[in-house]
């Protein structure tokens, strides 16, 4: 009895802990507004179109698409087919999906649209038996966010659980605001209608397998967490390189820079990700509560000691792929004597018990050596070398490394005997590779974020509380960045090509190695 009660322990723990897709999702309509778009051909159309190839979309669906532009429902998926790509079109199913989607040209501040599109919504509703439930996906500029929550709220179409009404959610994009003030008083439109429960705001970072494997990585196992703290770790670097220029998005970029495109959102998500405490539990309030507690921690940048803890650059024409490439003043819609910066690296403290003293290096830049984002966990090199006399007194220390793009994956390096007769050490690895011998259905990061929302799952998008720290603590570097008399002094120019300016780039190269 005890030897099959071992093997019936052993057969449970070998297998793998799952939590699936609900086969029940609440039939819904989704309303794409900004539906002509470069986002919606690129990312929203093919995520829908895949959850409903894979059985992932809940039935009954409707999608309807909202755009200036004057389209029929037909010439709408017809452009659709068209822009998509040819491995998505090619679908023998691809007509089937075609037949959920519809058409509205819209004027985005004009009532009158929104309350034709009320009725529209309420008779297909009926006709289709979506339960009145139905998502607001604002693939469009930021400054019309408001805009169109504000009219959404006006038409009634925000209201739910009212009069035999089901839920209403709406996704918006990065960037929340351009500052704090601006943050606040986008939320403050939002909630003129929609209450918290009901707004999502999307960090597709958050839908990474190896971001949210983190947690996992850390609380499911007792071997790394028991060391995830100031005793054991000497330094953190989160990396998100781009080896592509600024391209079409000039005018967006003059007016945003590094830190705004990639450092309130993107850097500080994996940061809490990475330095947060152990939740109670795994829902979405426990974690997102213990986010807000380390953003909390963030030292200002304004403390002593912070004085250097900020480089910022411009990337100057050089070779990407040994093709030559133009400096960022040269791009299209640039100022030819612009003081955007293309690249920042920011040393964060974090004055709490577990990180005191560990610096966490955020890094984002773009024409950099190549198109790499990961997470590295540098540990402390051993105390005490038994190998003095035959290897000195420099022993490589542990890295812990979580690729985020190209390839998905953790691989933890450490020192290991050279085979042979000879004492000699070399760093060798333990990898994992997320997709390796892994069968099932992989969901992009847009088909995650759509089916969290179908759900009412709030686990992976920012909170307003969480939004207001991160501007808190960027606004006095973002002054820096754009107000300060000696902007171009602060301003450090880098071939394209390389790992950023000269006063950073081996630290940076270590952390890409």
């Amino acid at each position: 009895m005890g030897a099959n009660k071992i093997s019936e322990d052993v057969r449970a723990s070998d297998a793998p802990a799952c939590s699936l897709i609900p086969d029940n999702l609440d039939p819904c309509l989704i309303v794409i507004f900004g539906a002509t778009g470069d986002l919606t051909a690129r990312k929203l159309i093919p995520a829908l179109f895949d959850l409903f190839v894979d059985g992932n979309l809940p039935r009954p669906c409707s999608i309807i698409g909202c755009g200036r532009t004057s389209l029929t429902s037909d010439e709408f998926r017809q452009r659709l087919k068209s822009k998509c790509s040819s491995e998505l079109t090619a679908q023998s199913r691809w007509d089937e999906f075609a037949s959920l989607l519809h058409y509205r040209t819209i004027q985005y501040d004009a009532a009158a649209t929104y309350e034709a599109l009320a009725i529209f919504l309420r008779e297909l509703d009926q006709q289709v038996g979506t339960s009145g439930n139905i998502i607001f996906d604002l693939a469009v500029p930021p400054e019309l966010y408001p805009v169109i929550a504000g009219r959404l709220s006006e038409a009634g179409l925000a209201a739910e659980n009212e009069q035999g009404k089901g839920w209403a959610r709406i996704i918006i994009e990065k960037p929340f605001g351009h500052d704090l003030a601006s943050a606040k008083v986008l939320d403050e439109t939002l909630h003129q209608g929609f209450k918290e429960h009901q707004i999502f705001r999307i960090d597709h970072y958050l839908a990474k397998e190896t971001v949210q494997n983190t947690m996992m990585f850390r609380f499911a196992n007792s071997i790394f967490e028991p060391r995830w703290n100031r005793n054991y770790i000497d330094y953190v670097g989160i990396v998100a390189a781009e080896d592509l220029g600024v391209g079409t998005r000039a005018g967006y970029y003059e007016q945003a820079g590094a830190v705004r495109d990639m450092f309130q959102n993107h850097l500080l998500q994996l940061l809490a990700m990475i330095a947060m405490e152990p939740p109670a539990s795994f829902s979405a309030r426990q974690i997102r509560d213990e986010k807000i507690k380390l953003l909390k921690c963030l030292r200002p940048f304004s403390a002593p000691g912070q004085e250097d803890a900020l480089v910022l650059g411009q990337y100057g024409p050089g070779k990407i792929n040994g093709q030559d490439v133009a400096g960022y003043r040269q791009e299209a819609g640039v100022a030819p004597d612009s003081l955007t910066p293309t690249f920042a690296m920011m040393r964060v403290s974090l004055d709490n018990w577990r990180w005191q003293g560990v610096p966490f290096y955020l890094v984002s830049g773009k024409r950099l050596a190549r198109k790499d984002t990961r997470m590295v966990i540098q540990f402390k090199e051993v105390p005490h070398s038994m190998f003095r006399g035959v290897l000195g007194d420099q022993i490589g220390a542990n890295r812990l490394t979580f690729g985020v793009f190209p390839e998905e994956g953790i691989r933890l390096s450490f020192q290991a005997k050279v085979p042979g007769p000879r004492i000699c050490l070399r760093t060798t690895d333990l990898g994992f590779k997320f997709y390796e011998d892994f069968s099932g259905p992989v969901l992009a990061a847009y088909e995650k974020v759509l089916l969290d929302c179908m759900q009412g799952e709030q686990m992976f998008f920012w909170r307003q509380d969480g939004v207001e720290l991160a501007w808190e603590f960027l606004d006095p570097i973002l002054e820096v960045c754009e107000q300060c008399s000696d902007r171009g002094r602060q301003l450090k120019f880098y071939e394209a090509g390389s790992w950023g300016p000269k006063e950073v780039r081996g630290l940076l190269s270590s952390l890409m190695d």
